[in-house]
């Protein structure tokens, strides 16, 4: 089954609306540039709930060129299970995180900062000077390839009304939605969320060989 990460979390209504859409994931931004950036400790508060409500949702903490400590700290603070790192991190820092970690590739991608966890890495769109969060769909074509070898997330720009044709073309592990499921930048429209997992559920699923 596909799995499904509502990004750019920031508070607990739309966290709970996520979650009850159907959401396996939810992402939280620590990144200070983003109009979906969240303060530690909201997030903490958010997360403790969600802990102790829905143990099965995995808390996914978006970072950006941050420094491996910082990253570690808030990881324990908020109780997240991975971090999501999305700016220009070396394999030094991914190591250093542990299986803790996966890259966010915009576009074009290196081999090596690819890990063994599920997800293996994020594909996003290539905007200039953004990182993340553009609404800008990636290149399916390249990705489809990408999913032979990989369990990956597929961002960029995707909605309700394309989400379905992401996944029938590239068959991607799971798939991550931010823009696509707002009705402004850091707040979520619960609406918006269900046509999103309702599309994503209406692909036939393919058993592996």
């Amino acid at each position: 089954m596909t799995q499904i990460k509502i990004c750019g979390i920031t508070n607990l209504p739309d966290a709970l609306a996520a979650v009850e859409a159907g959401a396996d994931m939810l992402g939280f931004n620590f990144y200070l540039k983003s109009p979906r950036y969240i303060e530690k400790n909201i997030c903490a508060e958010i997360s403790s709930v969600l802990k102790k409500e829905f143990p099965q949702i995995k808390l996914i903490g978006v970072f950006v060129n941050a420094l491996a400590d910082e990253v570690k700290n808030i990881l324990d603070a908020c109780s997240l299970d991975f971090a999501q790192l999305h700016g220009d991190e070396t394999f030094e820092m991914l190591n250093e995180l542990n299986e803790k970690a996966f890259k966010a590739f915009r576009g074009k991608m290196d081999e090596k900062l690819i890990v063994k966890n599920e997800p293996a890495f994020l594909l996003d769109a290539q905007v200039k000077d953004m990182y993340g969060g553009s609404g800008v769909k990636a290149d399916w074509n390249v990705a489809s390839e990408l999913a032979k070898q990989y369990k990956f997330l597929l961002a960029g720009g995707l909605n309700s009304e394309n989400v379905a044709a992401s996944i029938a073309q590239v068959k991607p592990w799971g798939v991550d939605a931010a823009s696509g499921v707002e009705s402004a930048a850091g707040k979520k429209d619960a609406q918006k969320m269900r046509e999103f997992v309702r599309a994503v559920r209406s692909v036939p699923v393919i058993s592996e060989q």
